[in-house]
């Protein structure tokens, strides 16, 4: 039988498994990733607020490998050889006889003093170091912003940083000391957000405004000081800093003859397949696909995406046909820690639900929803 290997363990990676096997595939699967443990990033925002703890986040996956028969290796990709038919790793050479990459993004950290700023959605630390800043000021400006990928305009999250946003303004307020922090979005883009549909951002700016909440927009960055903020329009003092930068592809991919798209992800086809591979395919952020401007980088997307990929590569190695697409649609909820704004956009339609606690409960049925496949 065939031999599958999927590299990650993160939203499209392990999607990817479960359709392999729904698929009908029987063979062995091979997981390759640095530790058997899944991330729920979607939860970072409530780190800072205590409403998660770490350990509610990091899921170990042993019971999910047991389930859909994987063999996990423990170990980070290098490259790949044969034509993705070996994977090479730190800790051995994995084969296979198709090959679905999943291992996420990686943040462009090239921005001088970019060490001074925290990049939320790099994990469960950077939650606890925010939570633990949070708890130390005593007052002061904290600065929430974002970039993205100046070679590809869809490589960029940054929905996450208006749930930190607004979940600080609302922490803070709760706790009596909002008046003594002054709450600053920056942004090189004059429409932040712009992404999630034209009819948002106005909205946004509009709750910032009614929040007390400042704005720098529209002007390039220039670096970051220990203190400080500094852009081509100016610049601000800061105590702590939250950016989250573009992303582009993994470092390992730089040892590959993968192709590559001009922000550095992986090139894919509308059937996440990489293009000029045979039987390798590409879900989630790793790779760049073909739609529109504002397709996202977020679980869900990584998870159809992964659907996608798992129902072809099945196909492909039965030498079937290989040509199931994948929905493009956004869906979140931009979440404030006690209610949310529900926003979703397809090609057809953008919908945006006024902020209400019924959003934040349905955003915490969803996080239960979707970690019990792994318990």
């Amino acid at each position: 039988m065939a031999q599958i290997t999927v590299i990650g363990a993160g939203f499209a990676a392990l999607s990817a498994v479960e359709h392999l096997r729904k698929a009908g595939h029987r063979g062995e699967i091979t997981v390759i990733a640095p530790r058997p443990e899944f991330v729920y990033l979607p939860s970072l925002i409530w780190l800072p607020s205590e409403i998660r703890k770490p350990e509610d986040l990091v899921i170990p996956l042993q019971h999910f490998f047991a389930k859909h028969r994987v063999t996990f290796h423990a170990g980070m990709a290098t490259g790949l050889a044969d034509g993705g038919r070996r994977v090479l790793t730190d800790t051995g050479d994995v084969a296979n006889d198709g090959l679905i990459i999943g291992t996420g993004g990686r943040f462009i950290k090239k921005l001088p003093g970019i060490e001074h700023a925290i990049t939320p959605c790099e994990g469960v630390a950077a939650g606890v170091a925010i939570r633990d800043r949070l708890k130390a000021l005593d007052g002061g400006t904290i600065a929430f912003g974002f970039a993205g990928n100046p070679n590809e305009g869809t490589a960029m999250r940054g929905g996450p940083m208006f749930e930190f946003l607004f979940g600080a303004d609302r922490l803070l307020r709760k706790q009596g000391r909002r008046d003594r922090f002054r709450l600053v979005f920056f942004s090189p883009a004059p429409k932040p957000g712009i992404r999630l549909g034209a009819k948002v951002v106005p909205k946004l700016l509009a709750r910032m405004a009614r929040h007390g909440i400042d704005t720098h927009l529209g002007h390039k960055m220039v670096r970051f000081e220990a203190d400080k903020v500094v852009t081509e329009g100016g610049e601000f003092a800061a105590d702590l800093i939250l950016f989250m930068p573009g992303m582009t592809g993994n470092k390992w991919f730089d040892d590959t003859d993968l192709p590559r798209s001009p922000g550095g992800l992986v090139q894919a086809d509308e059937f996440c397949r990489v293009v000029g591979w045979d039987k390798v395919y590409v879900a989630g952020d790793s790779g760049s696909f073909p739609g529109p401007d504002w397709m996202p980088k977020q679980a869900h997307m990584a998870d159809l995406q992964a659907a996608a990929a798992a129902k072809n590569l099945v196909a492909d190695l039965a030498g079937g046909a290989a040509d199931a697409t994948f929905r493009c649609e956004l869906v979140c909820i931009i979440d404030e820690g006690d209610r949310g704004t529900l926003v979703a956009r397809t090609p057809w339609a953008n919908v945006v639900l006024p902020s209400a606690g019924l959003w934040h409960g349905s955003k915490r049925l969803f996080e239960w929803w979707y970690l019990r496949r792994f318990k």
